[in-house]
């Protein structure tokens, strides 16, 4: 266990520091440095006299530059910064950091469900109900209900119910180009690993998300497919919908754990609610684990496009060739042009609560975030909810907002995700367990109902990163394993599905 330090200095080149604790004007936190302001946790302190239009730097690259002069010890905020140029796209170097030796994993299998349909295992074991458009949701939203309360308990070995409720599917152009995106989320989450290969699907009947849309074609029958048009009166289609929810439940009710190689482990890495010391303390630990959990063969994805973006050059010189920079580049490009045409850019994030524990900017941000993706080499990117052909580390190109990556990732077919947060939420997903890590002590001490791993002794010096990370690892061996229920899925703290579409609607 290390001394308690009073800031955190990332590299040897920043001219800032962060405080530990909240810092008195008059403090001096190190030889020669006295605090020129009263000095919030997390926030930056001025090493140095920074004249107007100088770099102000954290993690070895330059945050932005000095709205007006900075004086040593001073508080240093998102309103004294002007943002950079974003990194170039066209001039990035690819493979020119792979990283091979990683750290050893303790474990090379876990206990998980096979998947019917091959490809990764589930975590759980979930009878999932697709819905082709957001009216039916509330006739199935009490059909839920019912069976829930009437029907699961009969099925002990299936763990939950859950309805793909979604704000789609009419009133959209669904022929749009870029309709093609909730389109596939949809389709994937229809066979999601989770749900064990037991499709069922509630459709209205008059919708422009067609059953035929959502599903194959050989998929289309009685036994997996409900129109409520079709159906007499509002109890005859809650009936129709529990007869064929407990038809399924028998089935699911069968399977049962196997002991899997880590090759067939999907994990998710989000962050959200973040602050300084994310960087510092939960996503380095939350990158360790995706280290050794690439080691023993299982494969990780990372996510989250404008958190990323200003570190893009980074991930690009971690791309296993070239193949896998240039897609880099197309979704970096991709979503340039659909910020632009929205008229903001990637200033737009931060939050006001990343902003209040300490990050200035998106460029402080991203150096953050990027921390959670580990050191080994991306050998995938994909498109938002695309399913990975490769195991190892993968890059999904999502949006940053915490409930819309989420189901992006789940799409994808990830089996449980991995959430780190400075500030604190209480983000969870029905369909997969997600496992909470924080950055600070703070937090734990006030949620400690709802964080798993609190990794802020890593912030104050009293931990060390990869001992945090090792028991991030051992987490998500027995969470993935059904050893145990991370907390918010012991509350069944769940949000909504909330589906991205850049394609109009009419």
């Amino acid at each position: 266990m290390g001394e308690r330090r009073k800031y955190v200095k990332i590299n040897s080149i920043d001219n800032v520091v962060i405080a530990v604790d909240d810092i008195p004007k008059g403090t001096e936190i190190m030889p020669g440095l006295i605090t020129a302001d009263n000095i919030p946790q997390a926030h930056k302190i001025a090493l140095q006299d920074i004249p107007k239009g100088g770099k102000v730097i954290r993690y070895g690259v330059t945050l932005g530059y000095a709205v007006n002069p900075i004086k040593k010890g001073g508080w240093i905020n998102e309103f004294m910064l002007k943002l950079p140029v974003s990194p170039s796209l066209d001039q990035m170097e690819f493979g020119t950091n792979l990283e091979t030796q990683l750290p050893k994993a303790p474990a090379k299998t876990f206990w998980g469900y096979k998947n019917p349909k091959g490809g990764f295992a589930g975590t759980r074991n979930i009878l999932g109900i697709s819905t082709t458009v957001q009216c039916v949701t509330g006739v199935l939203n009490v059909a839920v209900e019912k069976i829930k309360k009437e029907i699961l308990p009969k099925y002990p070995n299936v763990d939950d119910v859950v309805a793909i409720n979604h704000a789609y599917g009419c009133g959209v152009a669904i022929n749009a180009p870029e309709a093609k995106i909730p389109l596939r989320i949809l389709r994937n989450m229809a066979w999601h690993p989770n749900f064990g290969g037991e499709l069922m699907v509630v459709a209205l009947g008059c919708e422009k998300l067609t059953v035929e849309k959502l599903i194959d074609q050989e998929y289309i029958t009685p036994e997996n497919v409900i129109v409520l048009q079709e159906i007499s009166g509002f109890e005859n289609m809650v009936s129709a919908i529990t007869e064929m929810a407990e038809r399924k439940l028998k089935k699911l009710n069968m399977r049962r754990r196997e002991e899997l190689p880590l090759s067939q482990l999907f994990i998710g890495m989000q962050c959200g609610g973040s602050d300084a010391f994310s960087g510092v303390s939960a996503n380095p630990a939350a990158g360790y684990a995706a280290d050794l959990l690439v080691e023993a063969g299982a494969t990780v994805m990372f996510s989250e496009v404008t958190e990323v973006r200003d570190g893009v050059y980074l991930l690009a010189a971690r791309c296993a060739d070239k193949q896998v920079g240039k897609r880099l580049a197309e979704e970096m490009g991709w979503y340039d042009n659909y910020l632009e045409k929205g008229e903001v850019d990637r200033s737009a994030n931060p939050s006001p609560g990343n902003k209040k524990g300490g990050l200035a900017n998106i460029v402080e941000k991203a150096m953050g975030s990027i921390a959670k993706s580990g050191t080994s080499p991306i050998v995938e990117v994909l498109s938002p909810g695309e399913m990975p052909e490769k195991h190892g580390l993968i890059y999904g190109a999502t949006p940053a907002s915490d409930i819309v990556c989420g189901p992006c990732q789940l799409a994808s077919g990830i089996g449980l995700q991995v959430f780190m947060t400075g500030r604190g939420t209480p983000y969870g997903l029905a369909a997969a367990p997600v496992i909470k890590v924080c950055s600070r002590n703070e937090m734990q001490e006030k949620w400690p109902d709802l964080i798993d791993i609190n990794a802020g002794p890593a912030a104050t010096g009293e931990a060390e990163i990869q001992d945090i990370g090792l028991a991030l690892f051992q987490e998500i061996m027995d969470v993935a394993s059904g050893r145990k229920k991370s907390l918010a899925e012991q509350h069944k703290i769940y949000n909504d599905f909330c589906i991205f579409n850049p394609a109009p609607i009419t």
